[in-house]
């Protein structure tokens, strides 16, 4: 007997019920139904990671000398605090009280202390002490660096990514190996072909909608190929995604704006509503996926040539929202990820086009994955693969009520009212920054504004 014929009838022993859970979730998700063993799995999940977190806890006691404190004791349902914690429903806990304050619009603003007479004098060396401390206050605690990092946990979620894997019992590290084993050996194919599947459905499906003609038929027709594939994606990555006052959804004649994390927040969305997507016209694959996007149903895509020009985007996405019969516009103002605990500088270009502001706030449970796209670390393949390699994606979405600028204020100062609102609703911190700085310096104006305000304090009277 060779070893072929022994092999066979062992994979399509577990071949059938594969295929058979592969053609059930593709169904549910066609259906717009559930079962609800995703939350079951991650209920599931929760009783491991607080049983591993009490393993550690012990651990820790014994190691620290306090082996004769039992489980029962009421230090062991104490978090475990190894690696700081960047938990944006908490208050941020700051290293350093500082004097001098940091803006995004004023520079550096430093207390009005001196007074008159002690203006009436020649320029003193130590009059640059202020520009030294902040200095060093910003190197001790960036507020806007660290945005752009993981944030860790304050106790372990078995995956070695998020915190540096040790020995701490014989049962969790069989429990790691077995978690281990239990994502690439079957989770990691499973949601493979599902997203294969999805993302296929997507070209194809909304490929045949092109050739319908254009009216309600399919307009119906694209809004279900498009949900339809982006439920099976988001099974892929085990998403459970809770939405909350759906009522207050994106409508035809507005724009959706949200705080931005990872790419995958599109998927997220696109789950519960349909969006006219915005971004720059790209080849390859992905422009493949543009171009059948764009057959079925109206986007913006942008030509090279067209990105920098802040007057062709207004006026794309003010054409694009004056009709009502098209689809709500999404967009992430923030202009780049950032990582779950903040909300940063929203660019006015949305806030300036007029028309109705859906806002939306974003929030993943990052004891399940860490789901922030380190674009300048990881690769988007290494994103996703990172993602689709996790337990599970667990999020809040909540959809807030629109919005419209007021007479009184700019553009500027209504994108930061929508800001303000979503980081209040995710439990987000709201930054004034802009999250450009991760790739640029900044800017000269706001330098220019620093001197001028410390020219005040030193000048002669």
């Amino acid at each position: 007997m060779s070893a072929l014929s022994i092999i066979i009838p062992i994979i399509s022993i577990f071949l059938t019920p594969f295929a058979l859970i592969v053609l059930g979730t593709i169904i549910l998700a066609s259906l717009g139904k559930s079962l609800g063993i995703r939350q079951r799995y991650v209920k599931i999940l929760l009783k491991i990671f607080e049983w591993g977190q009490r393993r550690i806890r012990r651990y820790e006691l014994e190691t620290y000398g306090l082996a004769d404190v039992s489980e029962e004791d009421e230090v062991f349902d104490q978090p475990v605090h190894l690696h700081g914690d960047e938990g944006s429903r908490k208050k941020s806990i700051h290293v350093i009280q500082r004097e001098i304050q940091m803006s995004a619009s004023k520079g550096m603003v430093i207390p009005h202390v001196r007074s008159l007479e002690s203006m009436n004098r020649d320029f003193e060396l130590s009059d640059a002490m202020d520009f030294c401390k902040s200095g060093i206050e910003a190197i001790i605690e960036d507020e806007v660096t660290k945005r752009f990092s993981a944030a860790e946990l304050t106790s372990w979620n078995l995956l070695t990514r998020t915190n540096e894997h040790k020995f701490f019992s014989l049962r969790l590290t069989i429990l790691w190996w077995t978690g281990f084993f239990f994502r690439y050996m079957f989770l990691l194919p499973f949601r493979f072909i599902l997203a294969f599947i999805g993302i296929c459905g997507l070209i194809f499906g909304t490929a045949v909608v092109g050739y319908i003609p254009n009216g309600k038929l399919k307009q119906a027709m694209n809004n279900y190929v498009n949900l339809v594939s982006f439920r099976i994606i988001a099974r892929a990555l085990s998403a459970v995604v809770r939405f909350h006052n759906r009522e207050r959804k994106a409508r035809g004649g507005g724009i959706c704006v949200a705080n931005h994390t990872s790419p995958i927040d599109v998927v997220m969305l696109a789950t519960d509503n349909c969006y006219a997507m915005v971004g720059q016209a790209q080849g390859g694959f992905l422009g493949i996926v543009e171009r059948a996007l764009n057959r079925a149903t109206a986007h913006v895509w942008f030509e090279r040539s067209e990105v920098k020009d802040r007057l062709a985007v207004a006026r794309r996405l003010k054409e694009h929202i004056e009709d009502p019969d098209k689809l709500p516009i999404l967009i992430f103002p923030e202009g780049t990820c950032i990582n779950n605990t903040s909300v940063m500088m929203f660019k006015k270009g949305s806030f300036e086009v007029g028309g109705t502001i859906y806002p939306v706030a974003i929030k993943y449970d990052s004891k399940f994955a860490d789901v922030f796209w380190n674009s300048s670390k990881h690769s988007m393949v290494q994103h996703i693969l990172m993602l689709m390699s996790s337990w599970a994606i667990v999020c809040d979405v909540w959809y807030l009520p629109p919005e419209e600028k007021k007479d009184d204020e700019n553009a500027i100062q209504f994108a930061n009212r929508i800001k303000r609102q979503i980081a209040q609703q995710g439990g987000l911190v709201d930054l004034e920054w802009d999250g450009q700085l991760k790739r640029m310096s900044p800017k000269e104006s706001m330098k220019e504004n620093t001197r001028q305000e410390y020219s005040k304090l030193i000048k002669s009277n």
